[in-house]
Order: structure tokens, then C-alpha cells, then sequence
């Protein structure tokens, strides 16, 4: 494994990766609610890590017993770091095929501390249906991983977990895009896909020295298609001259309000939610990148407005924070957060990053014997 230590490309994949984890575990705790009940119920503005909504979380939720907040990550960042896992393994670009024969393995065997179940259980066990969705069709209906995601939710279940996709492309947005692309072909279709690959471009964009908040939205808005697109545009416009998140919250609402299916009560979806269309788009991606831009790419300010957000907020706030962290680097992350996160998940929160940078180094060497190879069979047919 090549040694990163020290590296501009380790301090901003770390980054990426801890701001991504922060930014979950930190919104985890409000994932749901309106910023009006998040207000209520915390006393007002969230500025951290806090307790989980209800005290006997173990019995508040018919659905979902976990034990949100209090530092918690969610499977947001487990999935992530099931991903950073295979690219170890491979030490490759992934696809479609990579994930139905490496990433769904990790979720059916392989005990891993949970924190939110506060015990070692499957990856399985804790993931939402959309994701339970791969197990089901790849390992138990041996589908074409390359159209296993047709027919499920379409939600931001890929796009959560694809910022190693980024890394992996550093300073390659259009290779991000076209990776993540295809291997959430085995996850999700539609506008659900379109954002795993628009986030991974905004990550691979923040990756780039001397990348802005503007640089890594602009790129990944030039690469975006269909509804995605135009959501991302409107919550950019959107957010054109406000600084805080506070005053942004329900600018950037309104702006992605056309393009969500969900529809108004995030807990009582619309008939229209989570189906396929050109036309629409998830929630979560044009609001963590109008975020970003609020917050000028500040990690704490992008995952503070993503948390308060509310709504899916774990998942506004990790990609808010992975899309920062990739352009401050882990001097960025607040250290606070970092440590109380990590602790309190049990995680090592770091070295997920530094793997990732070993594994984009040996990417670009094999990328660059490709090229080289291609470049000399085209110079002797020219």
C-alpha cells in the first residue's frame, strides 16, 4: 500500500470521509423532523452533538429501535466504509458487478459494531429497505447487477455512501461521475442514481488544490442531467448571496420543493414518492450543495444547516460534510466533533480516509499504463 503520509491527497481524503461521518452522526439525531419540532425539542438551534429524540429510543420508534444521536453514526457511514473496505481489496475502479460481489457479502456476513443497535450485528440488520434491496436481488435473485436497482426505491440510498467514489477520482469529476454511475446500477435507477454520480463528481471536484465551494458545485452541475440537474441549479441560484445557514434553511426548501416527490411531511410521503422521472430529483443532494455554498465550504456552518435542515438530515449533513472536508482537509473537520463521534461510535473515523488515498495512488498508476498502452496502439495506427 503506497504511503500517503503527509499528502495533500490523505489530508483532503480524510477529510472527506471524517467531515461525511460527522456530518451523520450529528444530523442522525434529527433525521425527520421539521426545523421548527428540531427547535422545539433541543431548545433551539442545534449547534452539535445531541441526545436522541426520545429518551426510550429503544421503544419510541415501531419501525426503527436505533439509539440516534449522542455521537452515533448511522448506516451512512457504515455503508461507506463497507465501500472504502472493497476498494482495499481490489485496489480497482468499481462497478455494478464489484458491488454484487464484494459490497453485498459485507452486509450478509461479518459482524461490525453497530452503534445505533449498541451491539456487533450484520450490515444487514441495520441498513433501510432501499439498501436491503441489493442482498435481495443480487445475492437472492441473481439479477444483472447492471439492472439490479430498477423497480426499487428510488431514494438517496447510493448516493449516501459514494464519496470513496470521489476520492478514488481525485481531480476527475467525469471519471467519478461515469464510476458511481455504474456501480449504483446494482442499487438504484433514476434520479437516485443520477445523484450517486453528480455527489461522487462534487466530491472528486473538492479534491482538486485550490477547488472553492463554487468550483466543486460548478463541476458537479456540468456533469448533472435531467431533474438532478435543474434541482441543483435552482438551489445554487437559491443560495446566491446568503451566508447563513439560518436564513438559508427555508430559501433552499422552497428552491428543491418542485423537484421532491416526497411532498411537504417527510413522515407521510406523497402517492408520487420515490418513483421513477426525468424531471424530478432527491432531496438530499441539491440542499447539501446549496449548503456548501451557503457555508462557503466551512464544514461546521454546511453540516450545522444540513442537521437543522431537518427532513433526511443525517444523509444533507454527511454529504454537506464530505463535499467540505475534501476542500478544507481534516484540519477542517471540527476536532470536538471528531473525537466525541468516534469514541462514541467505537469507529476509527481516519483511517477510512488514508485507505482511500492509498487506493487513488494505485489507481492513477494503473490509469496511466492504460493510457500509455492506448496511446501507443493509437500512435501506430495515426
Amino acid at each position: 500500500m503506497p504511503d500517503t503520509g503527509g499528502t495533500a491527497l490523505e489530508d483532503r481524503s480524510v477529510g472527506a470521509l471524517l467531515g461525511s461521518a460527522v456530518g451523520d452522526a450529528i444530523g442522525g439525531a434529527v433525521e425527520g423532523w421539521t426545523p421548527e419540532a428540531i427547535r422545539e425539542r433541543h431548545g433551539g438551534w442545534v449547534t452539535g452533538i445531541v441526545g436522541p429524540w426520545y429518551e426510550d429510543w429503544r421503544n419510541a420508534r415501531p419501525i426503527a429501535p436505533y439509539h440516534k444521536g449522542d455521537g452515533h453514526i448511522t448506516d451512512d457511514t457504515l455503508m461507506t466504509h463497507a465501500l472504502v473496505e472493497v476498494y482495499a481489496e481490489r485496489r480497482a475502479h468499481l462497478d455494478a458487478y464489484a458491488i454484487a460481489d464484494s459490497l453485498v457479502p459485507k452486509m450478509l456476513t461479518g459482524r461490525r459494531w453497530v452503534p445505533e443497535l449498541e451491539a456487533d450485528a450484520l450490515l444487514l440488520q441495520r441498513v433501510f429497505l432501499a439498501e436491503k434491496w441489493l442482498v435481495a436481488r443480487l445475492h437472492y435473485g441473481h439479477v444483472d447487477p447492471r439492472e439490479a436497482g430498477v423497480g426499487n426505491i428510488v431514494n438517496c440510498g447510493a448516493a449516501m455512501y459514494v464519496a470513496p467514489v470521489g476520492i478514488a477520482n481525485a481531480g476527475d469529476p467525469a471519471g467519478a461521475y461515469a464510476e458511481a454511475i455504474d456501480l449504483a446500477g446494482a442499487h438504484q435507477s433514476s434520479y437516485g442514481r443520477e445523484a450517486a454520480g453528480v455527489f461522487a463528481a462534487a466530491v472528486a471536484a473538492a479534491m482538486v488544490p485550490g477547488a472553492t465551494a463554487a468550483s466543486a458545485v460548478g463541476a458537479a452541475l456540468e456533469l448533472a442531467k435531467d431533474g438532478t440537474r435543474a434541482a441543483v441549479a435552482a438551489v445554487a441560484e437559491a443560495a446566491q448571496g446568503l451566508s447563513d445557514w439560518r436564513e438559508a434553511i427555508p430559501v433552499l426548501r422552497k428552491a428543491v420543493e418542485p423537484f421532491d416527490t416526497v411532498g411537504p411531511d417527510y413522515r407521510d410521503q406523497s402517492l408520487d414518492a420515490r418513483r421513477p422521472s426525468r424531471t424530478k430529483a432527491i432531496e438530499e443532494l441539491p440542499v447539501a450543495l446549496g449548503f456548501v455554498l451557503v457555508s462557503g465550504g466551512d464544514v461546521r456552518e454546511a453540516v450545522l444547516g444540513g442537521t437543522n435542515y431537518g427532513r433526511d438530515a443525517d444523509s444533507i449533513a454527511s454529504m454537506a460534510g464530505a463535499v467540505t472536508g475534501a476542500l478544507s482537509g481534516r484540519t477542517g473537520v471540527p476536532g470536538d466533533w471528531a473525537e466525541e463521534i468516534a469514541t462514541a461510535s467505537r469507529t476509527d473515523l481516519v483511517e477510512p480516509g488514508r485507505v482511500m488515498a492509498s487506493v487513488a495512488l494505485d489507481l492513477r498508476a494503473a490509469d496511466a499504463e492504460r493510457w500509455a498502452r492506448r496511446t501507443a496502439a493509437l500512435d501506430a495506427l495515426a
